[in-house]
């Protein structure tokens, strides 16, 4: 097995990460810092997914790549968000510090732009920035990229999900053609496809394993309960995990704050992290979670990215994520360094088929549970306290002084009394939040589902008199649905829009709800009507009329996560699964 000093660093770069703890490289690091280390390198595509230790891969080649004798930018590092271009700054930092002639500088919104132009102006050979700002500084003169040897595109495939393509081809074009360009991403997409096509000159291309680097260390867990019972079963599974320490991941900011929110008032130890803070606010929670202060963090992806922090007991996954790839993202940040890790999803009975989308790609089973009873966890909280007693270190020294009252005061119990007391003091509050508990696992059809009726699976199909000609578009109908059931985090599955008219999947638990939200309604000045969609016996859906000309039945198949491309040109047919 190689260790960093045969892999061609130089002595200041190795004593710089000896002392961060660093000395046999990862997969990754280990394939792509010799080549880059070459005078002769051409561009490289590196794909590899998050936690395998990318920032160092390309890191250390470049500050062992600067010459210190030149006080201009010579290599540029761009970053999806704030947090991670900080991440990396802060890494850099320590890979350099024996280099004292490196100087780098972090660019990134929500600080001060004035500040980040006064560093600049100092000479830095290093920039990390996020696309907005160093776009922003190209329009204000404030950054001479002329000079530009090495441009590296961090998690790309992130950046291009963000939305920021323009600015991406906007930095490029200002970069010297005789760049290098290192692109470093998670999945090759068409759109970093598209991106490498354009800007790159025959790239060679390394990678790592598909599944993340600790994969074999994961436990991969199941809870299927209904819409309804989610947050419920999200307090049951921390409080069946006394000693957990992880990041709970949600899909909205909104959600993201309702559950934090939630949970602080049910005296859990959790904030929040998401696009809506401050940069001063997510550094302080930032801070809190990296000194164990806090047990869970509430985050959305997006806030996630950057957020490397070691020891990570759980991931949790509030819902299944719209993506697979998100899937090992997420849970790819517990279970590193050889270290064991658990990442849950709470799921509903609609979500088998995706599931199983997950199993194919990161090789290995969920271990479908039921949610922790409140037996199971009462039984787990008091031998958790029995642990944590046991293994008290006991400081004689400091408490013999108050040994004498202490046993004076205890003398009249015995043993068993003693111990009973013990417990009581920490036990009591989970017997009495627990003694009524009822079971929350939701039952799960084992048979494949039809794709038009869901009654029998958790699911309700509705018919909405809306269509393409209304200029409908599947989150249109998200947010109607929403914002007419009052209902935040309803459960939706398939949307189908045609010309004159659509359908859309919902929890059954809500049936109501949808029905007398939409009655009084309009969109476009157009009435809303909804109604059950009664299907055929055979399971088609009953072909309805409007404006009297009656809409032939169209198939479709859905694609992983429920895109779909209509196999009949009469008919279009817009459908996907949220």
């Amino acid at each position: 097995m190689k260790k960093f000093k045969n892999i061609g660093l130089d002595e200041n770069i190795i004593n710089a990460i000896k002392e961060i703890g660093f000395e046999i490289p990862m997969p990754i690091q280990e394939k792509v810092i010799p080549y880059l280390l070459k005078e002769d390198c051409q561009d490289l595509i590196a794909l590899a997914q998050t936690g395998t230790g990318k920032t160092a891969a390309y890191g250390l080649p470049l500050i062992q790549r600067t010459d210190d004798n030149l006080n201009e930018i010579q290599h540029l590092i761009l970053s999806p968000t704030r947090e991670l271009c900080l991440q990396i700054a802060d890494d850099l930092t320590d890979f350099a510090k024996f280099s004292k002639a490196v100087k780098l500088c972090a660019v990134f919104g929500g600080s001060s732009i004035e500040n980040q132009i006064k560093t600049l102006n100092k000479g830095v050979q290093i920039v990390v920035a996020t696309p907005g700002r160093l776009v922003d500084l190209i329009n204000r003169k404030k950054i001479n990229l002329s000079n530009i040897k090495t441009i590296v595109l961090d998690e790309a495939d992130e950046m291009l999900g963000m939305g920021f393509r323009d600015e991406l081809e906007r930095i490029l074009e200002e970069t010297p053609k005789s760049r290098n360009t290192f692109l470093f991403s998670a999945t090759m997409n068409n759109e970093v496809l598209k991106i490498s096509k354009r800007y790159m000159n025959k790239p060679v291309e390394i990678s790592v394993s598909d599944k993340n680097i600790g994969a074999e260390n994961i436990h991969h867990i199941c809870y299927t309960v209904s819409v309804k019972d989610r947050y419920q079963a999200l307090k049951r599974i921390v409080d069946f995990n006394p000693g957990i320490y992880g990041i709970v991941f949600c899909r909205t900011r909104r959600e993201t704050q309702d559950i934090a929110d939630k949970l602080v008032k049910d005296g859990y130890s959790a904030e929040p992290i998401h696009g809506d803070l401050s940069q001063s606010q997510r550094e302080t929670v930032m801070n809190k979670f990296r000194v164990k202060h806090l047990q869970l963090l509430i985050a959305t992806d997006v806030a996630a990215r950057g957020l490397d922090v070691d020891d990570l007991t759980h991931i949790i996954n509030y819902n299944i994520p719209d993506e697979v790839e998100t899937y090992t993202h997420r849970s790819g940040r517990t279970g590193r360094a050889g270290k064991s890790g658990t990442s849950i999803l709470i799921t509903t009975p609609s979500d088998k088929r995706k599931i199983s989308l997950i199993e194919r790609k990161i090789g290995k089973k969920f271990e479908f549970l039921p949610v922790p009873s409140g037996k199971d966890i009462c039984e787990k909280q008091v031998f958790h306290l029995i642990d944590r007693m046991e293994k008290v270190v006991v400081d004689n020294k400091q408490i013999e002084s108050f040994l004498p009252k202490i046993y004076e005061k205890l003398a009249w119990l015995d043993r068993e009394e003693l111990v009973k007391k013990f417990v009581s003091l920490e036990f009591n509050r989970f017997l009495d939040y627990y003694k009524n508990s009822k079971d929350l696992s939701a039952k799960v059809d084992k048979t494949s589902r039809s794709s038009k009726n869901f009654s029998d699976t958790g699911f309700t199909r509705f018919f909405l008199n809306l269509g393409q000609r209304d200029r409908l578009q599947p989150q249109t109908v998200i947010g109607l649905i929403k914002d007419n059931s009052g209902i935040r985090d309803i459960s939706i599955g398939a949307i189908e829009i045609l010309d004159n008219f659509s359908f859309f999947e919902t929890d059954s638990n809500y049936d109501k709800e949808i029905l007398n939200g939409f009655k009084g309604k309009s969109f476009n000045k157009r009435d809303i009507v909804v109604e059950v969609s009664t299907p055929k016996k055979s399971g088609g859906s009953r072909a309805r009329k409007s404006n009297g000309k009656k809409v032939k039945k169209s198939f479709a198949r859905r694609s992983e996560f429920g895109r779909s491309r209509s196999s009949s040109n009469r008919t279009k047919k817009v459908k996907r699964r949220y």
